[in-house]
């Protein structure tokens, strides 16, 4: 697997180097500490995949991992390198725009299993790679939550939930939250959860999510609407709660995965 290596830490860097001479299903064709660089290499070399560090302080280039990042989007290219981007920032903001510009692994440095051998052995999980390592089972067993978050966003778009939108966080989080715990109790299990991640109180949180579905059935076409959502909703409201909401999208998934 071809290998380009965007990371501003010369001990990072070495260590990357050190595992690849060691090893003969990688080659690093590449190794910078600039974003503008890294687009001039993807273009030289075409990689397989590629280790971005977000920050590049220290780095040559003029922006940072984000700013690779818009720029390879611009690229369009047919056969998109697999990214893991390694970071020290652990924000929800962060996720949202990784995600939304596919990156298909986060590693935060600070996490416990962090290590750049993992780092390696995920890109070749991701590349169609087989191997028995125990860092390649956690990276799958993430793979698959990052396949469930997907499917949840595109469903979310579909009917023009909006990212801006805070209740569209909550929505999110509670029908993954279920998916995963198969959490089928009651709608306050789940708001409980939310409170004590977003530390804010049950009711703005329901608020939050009514007014994300509620805008979304006011500026959505209602061809739309009708086509992705079709479960029954209470005449008088003319809209469904949330709690009728999450539970719907939780059995559409499911049905999915």
């Amino acid at each position: 697997m071809k290998l380009l290596l965007i990371e501003d830490d010369v001990s990072e860097c070495n260590i990357y180097k050190k595992i690849a001479d060691k090893r003969t299903d990688i080659e690093f064709v590449a190794i910078t500490d600039s974003d503008i660089e890294g687009i001039k290499y993807v273009k030289q070399y075409q990689p397989d995949g590629i280790i971005l560090d977000l920050e590049l302080n220290k780095g040559n280039g003029s922006g940072t991992g984000f700013d690779f990042i818009e720029a390879l989007n611009k690229l369009n290219l047919k056969d998109r390198p697999k990214i893991v981007v390694t970071t020290n920032i652990c924000s929800d903001t962060v996720y949202d725009f990784l995600h939304q510009n596919k990156v298909e692994f986060i590693f935060y440095k600070k996490q416990n299993n962090y290590s750049q051998e993992n780092v390696i052995n995920t890109l070749l999980l991701l590349n169609g790679y087989k191997s028995n390592t125990t860092a390649n089972v956690i990276a799958k067993d993430d793979k698959e939550k990052d396949i469930i978050a997907d499917k949840i966003n595109h469903e979310l778009d579909l009917i023009g939930i909006a990212t801006y939108l805070q209740g569209r966080k909550y929505l999110f989080d509670s029908i993954y939250y279920i998916i995963e715990n198969g959490n089928d109790d009651s709608r306050i299990t789940t708001i409980q959860y939310l409170v004590k991640k977003y530390k804010k109180s049950n009711s703005t949180i329901s608020r939050a999510m009514q007014n994300a579905i509620l805008h979304a059935w006011r500026v959505s076409p209602l061809e739309d609407l009708s086509t992705y959502y079709t479960a029954r909703i209470n005449y008088e409201t003319g809209i469904p709660t949330p709690t009728e909401f999450i539970y719907y999208y939780v059995d559409k998934i499911k049905k999915q995965i």
